[in-house]
Order: structure tokens, then sequence, then C-alpha cells
């Protein structure tokens, strides 16, 4: 009898515990964080994840585009998710790898100033003269591979254990996946030779205690799954790409191609004009028209 009045205590204060954590709270600032932390301003970075990698100097100036014609971009309003660059960008900043140049949205603000310097409407001293914008080495290319909630669950293994074996499974049957992978190209603008390509993921549980304990009981449902924000592993997904990016190029090297990039390569063609397939016709044994 002990036993049942200590067990229905114990639920009986699990169920408050559960239900209190319904009530609301005040903001708090800095309360909802994501694997991207902090700020960066120059070559400094504040409070940044520490396990972003790191770069003692920039390898360059870097442009970040999407491909908004793309269709995993149109999926993100799905997810009430904005654009990838602004999180990335202050990463890149934050890593110290590269120098970021304007390259999206705010590149027609950047060119209306300039013309409203050309048309005499600045006042003097504005220093907005030709030959200041400083150009973008790389461009960096985001793409989502997939992103998907509640992909997996847990459970089932742990029904012969009893009354906790029965409780451990409900517990377990509560937890669902989140997953999603990225990928980041880095191409050269001069000559548009891709130069680096990265991909990353990140996964993480939801765990739907309320629903998974009490969900067909006399407390009713005291909760649903903690309900990850998509935003939040795509961010974790993107950092991890991103790291992945920089171990690349910090080992780089330039990939060559015999009688140069671009002339043809050195795979030939019967009859072809290239270097290659000339060599083709002059093997022993090839009759020549």
């Amino acid at each position: 009898m002990d036993k049942i009045v200590k067990s229905g205590t114990t639920l009986a204060g699990l169920a408050m515990l559960l239900l209190s954590a319904c009530a609301g709270t005040d903001p708090k600032l800095g309360g909802a964080p994501t694997m991207a932390t902090g700020s960066a301003g120059g070559a400094t970075a504040s409070n940044a994840n520490t396990q972003l990698e790191k770069c003692d100097k920039p390898l360059g100036t870097l442009g970040v585009v999407e491909d908004t014609a793309a269709p995993w971009y149109h999926h993100l309003s799905q997810y009430k998710l904005g654009s990838t660059v602004p999180v990335l960008r202050m990463m890149i900043q934050q890593s110290n790898c590269f120098v970021v140049v304007e390259r999206g949205a705010a590149m027609g603000k950047l060119m209306q100033e300039r013309a409203l310097a050309s048309s005499g409407e600045m006042r003097s001293g504005s220093n907005y003269g030709k030959g200041q914008m400083v150009a973008a080495d790389y461009t960096m290319s985001p793409s989502i591979t997939f992103s998907q909630k509640g992909t997996q669950g847990m459970g089932g293994a742990l029904g012969g254990l009893g009354l906790l074996g029965s409780v451990a499974g409900v517990v377990a049957g509560g937890l669902k996946a989140n997953e999603a992978s990225t990928t980041l190209l880095m191409v050269d603008n001069r000559s548009g030779i891709q130069l680096a390509a990265a991909e990353g993921s990140a996964k993480n549980y939801d765990f739907n205690v309320g629903g998974a304990l009490f969900g067909g009981g006399g407390f009713g449902a005291a909760g649903g799954y903690s309900n990850t924000p998509e935003g939040k592993i795509l961010i974790a997904s993107f950092m991890d790409s991103y790291n992945q990016l920089v171990k690349a190029v910090r080992h780089y090297k330039a990939q060559e191609v015999a009688g140069g990039m671009g002339t043809g390569g050195a795979l030939g063609v019967q009859g072809g004009s290239t270097p290659a397939s000339k060599e083709l016709e002059k093997k022993p044994g090839k009759k020549k028209n």
C-alpha cells in the first residue's frame, strides 16, 4: 500500500512539474541560442562558438550568393525561415578565414549611393569616387540537401523490465530525431573553377515526455514534442559544412591539367582539334586521311 501511495505521489509531483513548465516566462536576451552565436567586427569575434574553425589570416575576399531559383530555397518559407546568407556571413567573418564582401541584396543600395554621387546630389567630401570597390576573389554558394523533422523514433525494446521497463519504454518512444544535410561550394571568380566543396550535417532529438507519460491517462497530455526550430538544425548543419570547407582549403593544392586548363583536357576524341585528340592521330598504325 505504501508503495502505491509513494508511486502516486511521485507521478503527481512529476505531473505538476510538467504542467508548471507550460507557464510563460519573460523574454531573456540571448535566451534562444543557436550554434552560430556572438558577433564579429573586422578581424575580431565576440562570443563565437568554440567549435567554429578559425584562421590566423584571411585567404581572400568572398561573396556569398544563394540560388533563389533552387527548389530548396522555396521550402524555407515552410519553416518560416529567411535567407541563409546572414548567418553564413557572420560565421565566415568570425572565423577570419575570408573577408566578406557584399554581393547580395544590399549591392543595389551601394550602387544607388554611387549614382547619387555621380549625379552631384552628395555633399562635398563624401568620398564616393570610382575605384574603391573591393573585388570578390571567391563566391560561396550554400544549398540544403535535405532537412526533415521526426525522421526516427526510439522505443519498443524496453518492455520486458516490469514497471521500470514500461516507463523507460514510453520515454524512449517519445524521442524523435531531426536531421539536416547541407553543402557549400566555393568557386574562383576569375577562372570560374571550383576550388572547394563541403557537406555537413546535424541531428538532434525532440522529447515528448508529456504526451508519452500522460497522454493516455487521467492527467491528460502535458505537452507535445519539444519541437526544435528547424532553423537551429540547419544552422548547425551549415556550421559543420563550413568547418569542413575550412579544413579543406587549409590544405589546398591546386589541380593541374596537362596542356593547361580549358585547352581540351587529356581525353582526346577521334577527329578532334584539341592537343589530346591530335595525339591520337600520331599513334603508330593510325591511318591518315
